[in-house]
């Protein structure tokens, strides 16, 4: 039984950690892979990236598995949230092993961050050590193959999307091969998720094949009004990005798992315009638990997985704008697109 998210990967797990009033509207995010570890690798496209151990996801280099992948809002601050996940790792012997004791381990965290800074009123309000240790202990508590929880949570407290609300989404998809596939997405963009001139969300124009209903043309309206009145109130900047961890049970090469990060970035460009601008981070992180082999169609059998990875970010991310609730503070007002438009 799959529950359409990155936990149908056998394995992986993720936890949130959310904070919401007094000041606060930000969280972390963090995706626990099996004991062990998966192999890794990373694609970097946004002009204002905030990240921690992508060198180390290098395929030149010598780290060959990651225990942990940690999202998180509060800009560069939010990275400390890293250091509760590695603690937490440590006091379990995961990671890479430096010496010959249980104990000499260096866990290898890879994370990036969103910029949620003062939306909710307090530009300190960020996640730190102890909301990276919650969201990994929430990780480590979910059953196996356990649903998500979508929308305004985790490293989505405090995302938008143009002037509207953002959040977590994801997605996933058995390929006919018994290969799974699925995407885990952090949305929160500078650029639009919807076509001005209609308010149908640019993911599911992609997904609709020419049945795609727009909205009647006096909603559209009434949202276009109550969209440009929320967006002078807004006084935060918009220095955004878009995070994804793309994962499969396939066993890839790191190669080959950085192939699958880069075509996953598809995905962005289908569901946001313009996206990967100087202000966003734009980054994905692709994981793979190796527990099935590859399909042996020669050196393509790989395009079906680049394929579907990018499908599955375009529909995370509409998922996590569709799932996102309505938030108004100090920092300013952004309406959730299905208050504006319905479902």
């Amino acid at each position: 039984m799959t529950v359409d998210a990155l936990t149908d990967v056998v394995g992986l797990r993720v936890g949130h950690a959310t904070r919401i009033g007094d000041g606060w509207l930000t969280g972390t995010t963090v995706v626990l892979a099996p004991e062990g570890g998966a192999v890794a690798a990373v694609d970097v496209r946004g002009g204002g990236p905030g990240t921690k151990e992508t060198d180390a996801l290098d395929p030149r280099n010598v780290v060959q598995k990651v225990e942990a992948v940690v999202l998180t809002g509060g800009s560069a601050y939010g990275l400390d949230s890293a250091s509760g996940v590695i603690a937490w790792l440590e006091e379990r012997g995961r990671g890479v092993r430096v010496g010959p004791g249980p104990a000499h381990v260096v866990p290898v965290v890879p994370a990036a961050c969103v910029f949620d800074l003062g939306r909710s009123g307090d530009f300190r309000a960020r996640p730190d050590a102890a909301t990276g240790r919650a969201a990994v202990e929430a990780a480590a508590a979910s059953e196996p193959g356990a649903a998500i929880e979508e929308g305004s949570v985790g490293a989505g407290t405090g995302a938008t999307v143009g002037q509207m609300k953002g959040g977590v989404g994801t997605a996933s998809v058995v390929l006919a091969s018994g290969v799974t596939v699925a995407a885990l997405v952090v949305a929160n963009a500078s650029g639009s998720v919807m076509d001005p001139e209609t308010g149908v969300l640019y993911g599911e124009l992609l997904q609709g094949g020419g049945r795609t209903v727009c909205p009647a043309a006096e909603v559209h309206e009434a949202a276009r009004r109550r969209l440009a009145e929320t967006s002078a109130k807004n006084t935060t900047p918009s220095l955004n990005t878009t995070l994804a961890v793309v994962a499969t049970d396939a066993d890839l090469t790191r190669a080959q798992a950085q192939k699958l990060a880069g075509t996953a970035h598809d995905g962005f460009a289908r569901a946001i315009r313009p996206v990967h601008l100087l202000n966003d981070g734009d980054s994905v992180f692709a994981l793979s638990t190796a527990t099935r082999p590859l399909p042996s169609d020669g050196p393509l059998a790989l395009n079906e997985i680049l394929a579907a990875g990018a499908d599955a970010v375009t529909r995370a991310i509409v998922r996590a704008v569709r799932a996102a609730g309505s938030v108004e503070g100090p920092g300013g007002v952004w309406p959730a697109y299905e208050e504006l438009y319905g479902n």
